[in-house]
């Protein structure tokens, strides 16, 4: 198994030294609802957990909750609340999108909050104080970057080169423009909490190294985050928790994934240029955005398309229906052999946790069920597999929302009201008519509409099933009945 780490710029083997794989994700800072950038990361860090423990690793997940911030402070100004308010409310609306989009959360997972790790904070900062890697200065206390000999091995740059590309800007107290704090002084109107220096709150990025210092120790297996923290983040992250600890490496294998682009920039709140994932689960199912991102290699960017979501869905759409194959136990005395592509599979995640390979297998095994489905061959072992590795590992739910006995509906997307369910059965009986009466060109032509619309009509024994990849609106759905003059 190898995966690729940003700090040697190459594939490694994987082979972490203890009986734990200890993993650090830096998480959200809660002031406003989540995005599609921000699902990117999460699902691809859960598939990587997943596959780990697939593989019989025991991991230990820690992704912070940043709820201090500068950012978090001018929204709650703005709105008028306190911050902790603010942070709060968004905490647990992202938790409910996690749980929308299937991330797991284990026993052995931990979600601290900053401002629940103060005295671990303080602690840190007191250490490197103490080691003279970092000086109080009005209040604030700074990291000295001079102190740090190979400061900017993560990005690759050299301390000079980082200073003219950054035009690092200081306060008259630091040292040096490229110092950066540790501890911010307060002022009027921020939270604080008392320390040895005075009222103050943390940086932000000794936040990370502090927590993941508490809960997995002076070395991490993993730590992972988007392309974006790279500098200067994650290279502070090194040079505040080496020089703490002083022991190297702080993180063995470093995992960062490409960023969500949306109209050529990068996704983000600050631009303001974000679909939220609340939005996106509206007229997508948690599938559709799992499988959509995991088409895409984790390094990679991402580009947002409705085209895109669309494909994936019809994709989830595709698998789902393969657990409504019935095996007849192999009428013609054969059976379709999973092996080769469970091997594949395996062969693809460990190839640095190649997900578009993964699922291309995916549905390679899904056209072999089919096929052998209509050929009177048994899968019912291949159609197991197909759902271990798609559920288990891709996290993919492969559930429909509602199904009735009789005239079976699928929901792939979110439920329909009754408003809806009304109108498209309006159409389905006049289709249905239609067809009594052989007149197929009407009929197809329902058919077809609906189906752009988002609901699939297949004719069954049993009756006419609806498949629901995605909710119309009630007025494209009035729309439809008055052109047809119903």
């Amino acid at each position: 198994m190898k995966i690729y780490s940003t700090l040697s710029g190459k594939k490694e083997e994987f082979s972490p030294p203890g009986g734990e794989v200890k993993i650090y994700v830096c998480g959200v800072t809660p002031y406003d609802d989540a995005h599609i950038g921000h699902a990117m990361s999460y699902v691809i860090f859960d598939v990587i957990r997943r596959y780990l423990r697939y593989k019989k690793f025991r991991v230990r997940y820690v992704q912070n909750v940043t709820d201090i911030d500068d950012k978090i402070i001018d929204r709650a100004n703005k709105l008028g609340i306190a911050p902790r308010e603010l942070a709060e409310k968004y905490t647990q609306s992202y938790f409910e999108d996690m749980d929308a989009l299937n991330i797991i959360r284990a026993e052995t997972d931990v979600y601290p909050k900053a401002t629940d790790e103060i005295p671990k904070i303080i602690e840190v900062i007191q250490g490197l104080i103490d080691k003279g890697h970092a000086y109080p200065a009005g209040g604030s206390v700074y990291f000295r970057v001079r102190s740090a000999p190979d400061y900017g091995k993560l990005s690759h740059r050299s301390l000079e080169a980082m200073r003219a590309a950054e035009c690092a800007m200081g306060s008259q107290e630091k040292e040096d423009a490229m110092d950066f704090a540790l501890w911010k002084a307060s002022k009027p109107g921020e939270p604080y909490w008392p320390s040895p220096w005075g009222q103050g709150r943390p940086g932000w990025h000794i936040e990370c190294s502090a927590m993941s210092l508490k809960y997995l120790g002076d070395t991490l297996d993993i730590h992972g985050g988007g392309q974006d923290l790279i500098f200067p983040h994650h290279e502070n992250e090194i040079a505040q928790s080496e020089s703490f600890t002083g022991k190297k490496p702080f993180v063995r294998y470093w995992l960062h994934n490409g960023l969500v682009q949306l109209g050529g920039d990068k996704m983000s709140k600050s631009l303001g240029n974000l679909i939220t994932i609340k939005d996106a689960l509206k007229k997508y199912s948690a599938d559709a955005i799992r499988a959509f991102i995991l088409n895409s290699h984790y390094r990679s960017p991402l580009t947002y398309s409705e085209e895109g979501l669309e494909a994936a869905q019809s994709g989830a759409v595709r698998l789902l229906r393969i657990i409504y194959r019935h095996d007849k136990t192999g009428d013609k005395g054969k059976a379709l052999d999973a092996a080769p592509y469970q091997q594949k599979f395996i062969e693809a995640m460990d190839d640095d946790f190649n997900t578009p390979q993964a699922i291309a297998v995916i549905f390679d095994l899904a056209r072999e069920i089919n096929q052998a489905a209509d050929s009177g061959f048994g899968f019912k072992d291949a159609k197991e597999v197909l759902l271990s590795l798609s559920r288990k590992v891709l996290g993919l739910k492969l559930t429909p929302t509602k199904i009735t006995t009789y005239a079976p509906t699928i929901i792939i997307g979110p439920n329909p009201t009754p408003e809806l369910e009304e109108r498209v059965n309006r159409l389905v009986e006049e289709r249905v008519k239609c067809r009594q009466e052989k007149d197929w060109q009407r009929a197809d032509e329902i058919r077809n509409k609906l189906a752009e619309l988002g609901v699939e009509l297949e004719d069954t024994p049993q009756g006419t099933k609806r498949v629901w990849r995605r909710t119309p609106s009630v007025e494209a759905l009035d729309k439809l009945i008055a052109e047809l003059g119903l």
